[in-house]
């Protein structure tokens, strides 16, 4: 009966949202207290939030009525988010479990590329030679510091530098790494709900690396492509709202996580 009413109502942005933040709960549970004794099968529940929450981003940009505001959010969730896991880190250290989830980081870029893309579009139809050349700088800007991070890395630059490195957002030291342009793929097919999915598809065919031994188990990521599931049947309405809430639930559900596990002695 529910599978049924969703097939006829769809299901909202609200509804996916909260589908990705219990899916995600669960996998962090899996993260942080793996060595206690949970599944390592319970980490697949995680493998399709990331592309759920690019694709909500794709909606957010394309809808917001302030889309360098949605932007400036991502960037301040991203700064939140590191500072307070450097800070949780070092208060609550000395497990097994290193503290790097920031999602905001992910999705900051992929939304950023979505900006440089429309800023190319706008500039070319306007014959705009500077517009276009911005809209290049800022999608390949995140690219170029990745390339001086790895320099850094190889003891090439100054080590100094890696400081300054820390509160940048780029692809190298994304969760999702490069797959996070995932994002703006579903953005360029984002009138086409079909190739939106073909693409998701596409994405965990690659994430297996042509590999197909040990996909139950060595290598989970290509069950992203369960995401196609809810996507497809998305409604295209908002529903409720509730935005603090679900830009609250990310670090304070992973902290909250960490500290337990800290606090009952697991991976110490």
């Amino acid at each position: 009966m529910l599978i049924e009413k969703v097939k006829k109502k769809g299901l909202t942005n609200f509804d996916i949202k909260v589908l990705g933040i219990v899916l995600m709960f669960i996998d962090h549970v899996h993260e942080m207290f793996a060595t206690a004794g949970v599944p390592t099968w319970v980490d697949m529940f995680g493998r399709p939030v990331a592309t759920i929450f690019m694709f909500l981003s794709v909606e957010g940009f394309t809808h917001t009525h302030n889309q360098k505001r949605y932007l400036f959010r991502l960037l301040i969730g991203f700064w939140v988010m590191g500072i307070g896991n450097l800070i949780v880190s070092h208060l609550f250290g000395g497990t097994d479990v290193f503290l790097a989830n920031n999602i905001f980081c992910d999705l900051f870029l992929g939304v950023l590329t979505m900006y440089g893309i429309q800023t190319i579009s706008s500039g070319l139809k306007r014959h705009q030679f500077l517009e276009i050349l911005t809209g290049v700088l800022v999608i390949a800007l995140p690219l170029i510091f990745s390339a001086l991070l790895m320099e850094i890395m190889q003891g090439s630059l100054s080590a100094y530098l890696s400081y300054f490195m820390l509160g940048i957002p780029m692809p190298l030291t994304a969760e999702n790494s490069f797959f996070l342009y995932l994002g703006p793929v579903m953005y360029l097919l984002r009138r086409h709900r079909g190739w939106q999915m073909i693409g998701i598809a596409c994405a965990a065919l690659i994430s297996t690396g042509f590999n197909f031994t040990g996909l139950f188990t060595a290598n989970t990521q290509w069950l992203m492509v369960l995401a196609v599931l809810p996507l497809s049947v998305y409604n295209g309405q908002l529903g409720k709202s509730m935005k603090g809430f679900f830009y609250g639930f990310y670090p304070i559900h992973i902290w909250g996580l960490y500290i337990l596990a800290w606090l009952l002695g697991v991976g110490r």
